[in-house]
């Protein structure tokens, strides 16, 4: 049984307005999903990109603009956008106070391709063998 104490767990800043702390990956013993979550400083957020997986976002808390291809919705607290595979998307914060999403990636680590960039960002990779 492996229990992950989220307490202890620090948050990265992955870009200026955008906190991120990785719950579950393959760093601590995921073998099928990556869970993390995002606090988003208000008119920032998630430039368009997309993965080679499905992925789930869920607002925590706030509003946010989020956007597959060229279709755009509002989403509030507790509601969610289900994004498909290689589909293109990103959100923005719209709302006043800090935006808080809850995403799950259904791959053990992280890994997104941002539009202009010629490279995948990968993120929270299995530990190599020792």
């Amino acid at each position: 049984m492996n229990v992950i104490d989220h307490g202890n767990t620090a948050c990265e800043e992955w870009r200026s307005g955008v906190e991120t702390r990785m719950l579950v990956s393959a760093c601590n013993g995921s073998t099928s999903l990556c869970i993390f979550e995002q606090w988003v400083a208000p008119e920032v957020g998630a430039p368009t990109h997309w993965h080679s997986v499905e992925e789930v976002l869920t607002v925590m808390a706030g509003e946010t603009e989020m956007w597959i291809d060229d279709k755009h919705v509002i989403l509030k607290t507790g509601q969610s956008l289900i994004v498909p595979a290689h589909w293109k998307h990103g959100f923005r914060n719209i709302g006043s106070a800090i935006l808080h999403i809850h995403a799950v990636l259904a791959s053990t680590s992280f890994e997104a391709t941002f539009e202009g960039s010629p490279e995948p960002v990968r993120r929270w990779l299995p530990s190599p063998k020792q």
